[in-house]
């Protein structure tokens, strides 16, 4: 499949299994009021196309815009989404892009915004990528494999104090001082390149009564070095917020997240759009300090026991959503 322009060209559907999207069935429900007539919907995180996909064969008006940084990932939603091609516009792009993006498209608003952040399928299934520390491969970890340090250049190149903070801020690693002096010591002798290598060198410097409980004991690790290596958290709030700017009234927002500090995020970005920034004390709302937002879930909601068992990298998923009621264009 090649790139051309802005859009990515469709081919032909690919034989094989198709990837289980995560909240399905939610998503579809939370973002169908928004979705009627010719709407537009954004997948800032395409991925290999699930949501989209089911987006699009429900409301067989509507147009997909699906960004993603990965050329791979791209490459398969758009064999996934060839029966929809027509409604589609694929983009090789970073969910910060999104306003250039629509912008470019010549799309001053939209109806609807998915995020479905953190990792995808496709990259943890291919070994090569480097994600899992469960199999040994590169230590690569980037989305987009075309561009940037890897995870590689991170382990080997961050001095102790800086590779702890990563480990520590980004993995909520409470062993990250050793662990990140166990890989000063070893990286003496050799560059670290392999996945297994490093996963255990971690299991290694962490005591042995911690490594009984919580699964696998580089997980943190491979979660913070992933999380730096693509930057994914710095533009978070900027990202959701232009998002929230892009939707027309009555649009709607969802959000999926997969660990707490990505949630964290979220969570403040959509409450500071939901709340009434008039003053305290004056008797009225003051035009331009009202609510952006209504949020439409209490809380952050998690997949029921059925979704984990029948998908199983649901179990760490977290959900929020908001419809924007003031402010936005009028379609």
């Amino acid at each position: 499949m090649a790139a051309s322009g802005l859009g990515v060209a469709m081919s032909s559907p690919a034989a094989g299994a198709r990837h289980v999207p995560v909240f399905l069935d939610r998503v579809r429900e939370l973002l169908r009021p928004a979705l009627s007539g010719r709407a537009v919907v954004v997948d800032a995180t395409l991925g290999l196309g699930g949501h989209a996909e089911a987006l699009l064969a429900e409301h067989p008006m509507i147009t997909v815009v699906g960004l993603d940084r990965d050329p791979g990932a791209l490459a398969e939603a758009g064999r996934r989404l060839a029966g929809h091609a027509g409604r589609c516009h694929l983009v090789h792009a970073v969910h910060t892009e999104l306003p250039a993006v629509l912008d470019r498209l010549g799309l001053p608003a939209v109806d609807a915004v998915l995020f479905d952040l953190g990792v995808s399928s496709m990259q943890l299934d291919r070994i090569d990528r480097g994600f899992s520390y469960a199999r040994d491969a590169p230590l690569d970890m980037r989305m987009d494999p075309t561009s940037g340090a890897t995870a590689a250049d991170v382990v080997n190149g961050y001095s102790a104090a800086d590779l702890a903070r990563v480990l520590r801020v980004y993995g909520e690693e409470r062993f990250a001082d050793r662990i990140a002096r166990a890989v000063v010591q070893r990286r003496t002798g050799h560059r670290i390149t392999s996945s297994i290598e490093l996963a255990g060198l971690v299991r290694d410097a962490i005591p042995a009564a911690a490594r009984r409980t919580g699964g696998n004991p580089a997980k943190r690790t491979f979660q913070a070095l992933r999380i730096e290596v693509n930057g994914e958290l710095d533009p978070l709030p900027g990202v959701v917020s232009s998002a929230i700017d892009a939707l027309r009234l009555g649009g709607r927002i969802v959000v999926l997240s997969y660990h707490s500090l990505e949630d964290r995020i979220v969570k403040r970005v959509l409450a500071e759009r939901a709340q009434d920034h008039t003053p305290a004390g004056l008797p009225v709302e003051l035009p331009g300090h009202g609510p952006t937002l209504a949020l439409l879930t209490r809380g952050a909601e998690t997949p029921s026991a059925e979704e984990v068992a029948a998908n199983p990298r649901a179990a760490s998923a977290k959900l929020r959503a908001a419809e924007r009621i003031a402010g936005g264009a009028v379609r």
